[in-house]
């Protein structure tokens, strides 16, 4: 029997997914919720998101890429957004298979491959196990250089029933505050906390994260990183100096194992500088997507 967490009153299903934007696929693991837009012959940009953020997260970079004549593909990680919670382990296997999956079904095959925090080791993984999918890779404050540090309630909430309760009784109140710290301008906010609440409704949410956090996802994924170096791919990295959720310092590390690495540091900016700054980062990727000797 699931643990009843009592503020997700809503399911997910047929008749709220009428009423949002987007498209829906049925793939092996669940229905994933995407959006493609752009040219349909423009150069394919692929979007993958962090831990609890859905694609949302996405909304400056997918408009300004869209302008640039770009086709442009994002989409909500299992158990996020309005993509199905499956009750699987919520591991690298999954995800992989879930953004492999969904390009194959869009008959995508060379891409420009983007990863957000968490998406840094999914994207990377998905360019371990398929090189042949991705041209250009680009990391935006990714995780997995070395464990992510949690609050004291997320450290606690990993032990198995003592967590489904705690997350129970004051996950989403913790989880809301929390997110506030992946950025710099407090202006922002609000407007933030108000779209990340939305999923936070639907069953399955809390034990989707509760699985994320069980099953690796917020480890080392150095050795992954280094084998992805090797490749030679040409990578962007962009980086917020005042990132609270990935340290700024932890840079140095995916430098280190993709040495060949294009570099770009934004200052007075958070975890999350493509949507607090997008009029410095948009012309960073343009310039990056564009560049013939890359890297």
């Amino acid at each position: 029997m699931p643990f009843p967490y009592f503020d997700e009153t809503q399911e997910l299903n047929q008749t709220v997914r009428e009423q949002v934007g987007g498209s829906f696929i049925a793939l092996s693991d669940g229905i994933t919720h995407y959006e493609l837009v752009g040219d349909e012959n423009g150069m394919p940009v692929v979007l993958v998101h962090g831990f609890s953020v859905p694609s949302f997260i996405y909304d400056p970079t997918s408009e300004f890429l869209t302008q640039q004549g770009f086709r442009v593909l994002r989409y909500d990680l299992f158990g996020r957004g309005y993509s199905d919670r499956p009750n699987l382990k919520y591991d690298i296997d999954l995800f992989v298979r879930q953004l492999k999956e969904l390009l194959d079904a869009l008959q995508f095959k060379k891409i420009n491959l983007v990863g957000l925090s968490m998406g840094g080791p999914i994207t990377a993984s998905f360019i371990d196990r398929h090189p042949e999918y991705v041209i250009k890779h680009i990391l935006i404050d990714p995780a997995g250089a070395r464990t992510v540090r949690l609050s004291l309630l997320l450290k606690v909430v990993r032990t198995p029933l003592v967590g489904e309760l705690l997350l129970g009784l004051f996950g989403s109140v913790s989880m809301v505050k929390s997110i506030a710290s992946d950025l710099f301008t407090p202006q922002l906010v609000e407007e933030f906390q108000a779209k990340y609440k939305i999923q936070m409704q639907y069953q399955g949410f809390k034990r989707a994260i509760l699985s994320t956090m069980r099953n690796g996802m917020l480890e080392s994924f150095m050795e992954t990183y280094r084998r992805v170096g090797k490749l030679r791919k040409p990578t962007l990295l962009i980086w917020g100096k005042q990132d609270n959720t990935v340290p700024f310092a932890y840079s140095a590390d995916i430098l280190s194992a993709i040495p060949h690495t294009k570099f770009q540091v934004i200052e007075d900016c958070g975890h999350i500088p493509h949507y607090e700054k997008p009029q410095e980062v948009n012309p960073i990727l343009l310039e990056f997507l564009h560049r013939k000797d890359a890297p």
